[in-house]
């Protein structure tokens, strides 16, 4: 592969892990398509901004990630 076909493929992947980063499924790609290519599902990736306006994207931890999973999000707000 040529260097710019490498380099194409590359921000094509990190076009892809940006918008990971964010929780959404990028359009067309299903959990097995991101699977295959080596890449992260939504919510295994998360933005943080950094006090100077830098974004990073992070990598959770598996005991984060289960978690996340196990996480009861029902939430009562009635009064007791």
């Amino acid at each position: 592969m040529c260097m710019a076909c490498e380099q194409g493929d590359q921000e094509r992947i990190w076009a892809l892990v940006e918008i990971i980063s964010t929780g959404q499924m990028p359009a067309g790609h299903s959990a097995d398509d991101l699977r295959a290519m080596g890449l992260p599902l939504p919510g295994e990736v998360y933005r943080e901004e950094q006090p100077d306006g830098t974004i990073l994207i992070k990598q959770r931890s598996p005991a984060e990630i289960e978690a996340l999973r196990t996480k009861n999000i029902f939430v009562c707000d009635t009064p007791q």
